[in-house]
């Protein structure tokens, strides 16, 4: 079992690491990435993004779509654990940038010292510090 962290989501798939790729049968690349493999290429409703001339084979190998191409090919950062069991793919920096123009933060949850969750969507319109910490 692999575990792939993309946007705000976790999923386990089953995944064959090989070459510095993460290959995917169809069905379970569609509900990582949210694109279908077509004849015109990876699309994601009435867009498509095609794969460059005589390069298939980097991307398909018949049943199976390796993840980390696609990553190189749309731009998005991806990592794997050096074991290949755990992938991180996120969207690409230019989605990034553009969420960052509205100054508006992701909304999120998190629990108070008293276990009672609050999020952030609640404080909409007033002042907020958000206090972090990390061990490293």
């Amino acid at each position: 079992m692999t575990t792939i962290i993309s946007g705000h989501e976790v999923h386990d798939v089953e995944a064959r690491p090989e070459g510095g790729g993460l290959w995917l049968a169809p069905a379970q690349f569609e509900k990582v990435s949210g694109f279908t493999l077509k004849p015109d290429g990876f699309c994601r409703d009435a867009a498509c993004i095609p794969i460059p001339p005589r390069r298939s084979a980097e991307f398909q190998r018949g049943d199976s779509i390796n993840l980390a191409q696609f990553a190189a090919l749309t731009h998005r950062p991806w990592v794997g654990s050096d074991a290949g069991d755990v992938w991180v793919l996120e969207e690409p920096a230019d989605a990034r940038n553009d969420s960052l123009q509205s100054l508006e933060a992701p909304d999120f949850e998190l629990p108070d010292l008293d276990g009672k969750l609050h999020r952030l969507s609640d404080y909409r319109g007033r002042k907020v510090l958000l206090a972090s910490w990390a061990s490293w």
